[in-house]
C-alpha cells in the first residue's frame, strides 16, 4: 500500500487504545501505535500497529469544522463495506465503527490491513504484457461484480436515490456551474464566466439520457483505488468508498475507463492529455486491452452491454471534471483556494471541457448513425 510516515495530526492514542481493547478485544491488544498513510487527504487514513504485531487501518473524519455535513462520511464508508462483506466483491473486512467524537475527536472506523500492490500509473509499467492485460481484466470484472449485487440483497436499498441518476446530476451541475461562473476575480473584477459548450452539453445530455439503471456505485472507481495481490494480477480489495451511493453503473465505468478517452485516435484530444506520460504509456505498452475487450468482460458478468452509451458516459464524466476545475478557478479568483497550485489546476477546465464536447459530438454522431441503420 501507499507509504506510511509520522502522524501529521495529533491523535489521542491512549484513548484509542482503551476504546479498541474494550470494544474489540478479540482483535486488539496493548500497546497500540499509529502511523499515517500518504493517501487519504479527504479522510485521514492511519496504519494501526497492534500490540500482538497485527496491522489494521483506521479511517476518520478530518479535525475541525467541516464545510459540508455530507462530505467525509466515514459512517457511509463503513456501512457499504460492512454490507458487502459476504459477497464476491473484494472489500477489506471492517471491525468497528465509532461515532462517538469524544474518543479521538471525530468518528472513525477500523478495517483490516490488506497487503498488496497499488498501481498509480494506470498503464501499469514494470509488469509483463500478460499480467498487464489480466490486471485490467480483474479491475473491470471486479466492477461488474459490484454492479451485479442487488442493493436490497445487502440492505442498501436506502443508500441513495433509487432512479434518475443522470437527470439529478444534470440539475446539480447546472446549479453549481451558474454559481461558479458568477465568481469575480478580486483583481480584474471580471467574472470567470461559463465553461465552453457547457449549456450545449447539458441540453444534449438532457435530451439523450441512457436507459435508467441503478446499482451500488463506488463513486471513484479507478486503478489506484484497487489493491492487487502481491504477486498475482487480481484485485483483492477496493478502498476509498467516500463517494459511494446508488447510481448509474455507467458513471463508475466511465471513471475507470477515462484514461482510454485520452488516447482515442478518432477524437481530437487536447495536447495536455495526449502528451501525459501515463497516457503515452497506455498507448504504447503491450498487453493493454482495448476498450471493446474491457466492455465485453464487463458485460459477461453484469449482463448488459454498456458499449452504446460509453461516449455519453465519457462526455458526462469529462464535463464533470471540467466543472470541478471550474470551481477551483472560481475559488482562486476570489483568492480563497487552499492549494498553492489552484491557479494551475483551474486552467485544466479548458482541456476537460473541450474533450467533453468532443465526446458529446461523437455520441451524437453514433446515435444518428444507429437511427439511420434502424430505418433500413
Amino acid at each position: 500500500m501507499s507509504a506510511v510516515g509520522p502522524v501529521r495530526q495529533p491523535i489521542d492514542v491512549p484513548a484509542l487504545e482503551r476504546y479498541l481493547t474494550t470494544h474489540v478485544p478479540r482483535c486488539f491488544r496493548a500497546p497500540i501505535s499509529l502511523k499515517q498513510f500518504g493517501y487519504g487527504q479527504s479522510n485521514p487514513t492511519y496504519l494501526v500497529l497492534n500490540g500482538d504485531g497485527a496491522k489494521y487501518v483506521m479511517r476518520k473524519k478530518p479535525p475541525g469544522s467541516l464545510l459540508s455535513k455530507t462530505a467525509h462520511a466515514v459512517e457511509r464508508e463503513y456501512r457499504v463495506l460492512h454490507a458487502l462483506q459476504n459477497t464476491p466483491v473484494p472489500t477489506p473486512k471492517v471491525h468497528v465503527l465509532c461515532e462517538d467524537s469524544s474518543v479521538i475527536g471525530t468518528p472513525f472506523y477500523i478495517m483490516e490491513f490488506v497487503k498488496g500492490r497499488i498501481f498509480e500509473n494506470y498503464a501499469i509499467p514494470d509488469v509483463s504484457p500478460a499480467d498487464r492485460k489480466l490486471i485490467w481484466k480483474s479491475a473491470i470484472q471486479t466492477l461488474a461484480l459490484l454492479h451485479s449485487i442487488p442493493p436490497a440483497s445487502v440492505n442498501l436499498q436506502s443508500y441513495g436515490a433509487p432512479s434518475n441518476f443522470y437527470a439529478r446530476q444534470i440539475s446539480t451541475w447546472t446549479k453549481i456551474h451558474k454559481s461558479q461562473s458568477a465568481a469575480v476575480d478580486v483583481e480584474t473584477k471580471a467574472p470567470i464566466g461559463d465553461l465552453p459548450h457547457f449549456h450545449e452539453m447539458l441540453s444534449y445530455f438532457s435530451a439523450n439520457l441512457p436507459q435508467d439503471r441503478t446499482t451500488i456505485v463506488h463513486g471513484d472507481f479507478k486503478i489506484d483505488n484497487l489493491i492487487y495481490h502481491p504477486t498475482e494480477p487480481r484485485v483483492i480489495g477496493i478502498v476509498d468508498w467516500e463517494l459511494s451511493t446508488l447510481g448509474h453503473p455507467l458513471s463508475d465505468l466511465a471513471n475507470l475507463l477515462t484514461p482510454f478517452s485520452y488516447i482515442d485516435p478518432t477524437v481530437e484530444v487536447p495536447v495536455e492529455f495526449s502528451q501525459h506520460p501515463f497516457n503515452k504509456d497506455l498507448k504504447s505498452l503491450p498487453g493493454v486491452p482495448s476498450p471493446s475487450e474491457l466492455l465485453g468482460w464487463y458485460a459477461d458478468i453484469a449482463g448488459w452491454n454498456p458499449a452504446p452509451d460509453m461516449n455519453f458516459a465519457f462526455a458526462f464524466t469529462l464535463m464533470r471534471g471540467s466543472a470541478i476545475f471550474h470551481g477551483i478557478a472560481a475559488r482562486y479568483a476570489m483568492r480563497v483556494a487552499s492549494s498553492a497550485k489552484a491557479r494551475e489546476n483551474g486552467e485544466k477546465r479548458w482541456g476537460y471541457s473541450e474533450l467533453a464536447w468532443a465526446y458529446t459530438k461523437k455520441h451524437e454522431e453514433e446515435v444518428k448513425l444507429r437511427k439511420e441503420k434502424a430505418k433500413l
